[in-house]
């Protein structure tokens, strides 16, 4: 059975950093990512890496902050998330795809992931 499990979750200070983790079992994955949704808005994309993490993709918003990366010995991918910000507040869900893709709008794309984790709540107080 494939799962996904996020953890790192929490609540923060605005500046602060967190660093969430997802666990991936069941089997291996090419392209992997995190989404995020606040209260009230839409999902949205926030970081994704190919399957040997040579190639990273960002939201613009989180350019310069956050930094994807994966242990494919361990079937797992990070996000750490400095210099964070009330905006940033939301549940943050790891996503997992079967295959690899080629360009930024396939990686920050919902539509190109296969597996999704529960969520974990991150709330960045100001």
């Amino acid at each position: 059975q494939v799962q996904l499990v996020e953890s790192g979750g929490g609540l923060v200070q605005a500046g602060g950093s967190l660093r969430l983790s997802c666990a991936a079992s069941g089997r291996t994955f090419s392209a992997m990512g995190w989404f995020r949704q606040a209260p009230g808005k839409g999902p949205e994309f926030v970081a994704a890496l190919s399957r040997s993490g040579a190639s990273t993709y960002y939201a613009h918003f989180v350019k310069g902050r956050f930094t994807i990366s994966r242990d494919n010995a361990k079937n797992t991918v990070y996000l750490q998330m400095n210099s964070l910000k009330p905006e940033d507040t939301a549940v943050y869900y790891c996503a997992a795809a079967a295959h690899e893709y080629y360009s930024g709008s396939d990686y920050s794309s919902s539509n190109s992931y296969d597996y999704w984790g529960q969520g974990t709540q991150v709330t960045v107080s100001s």
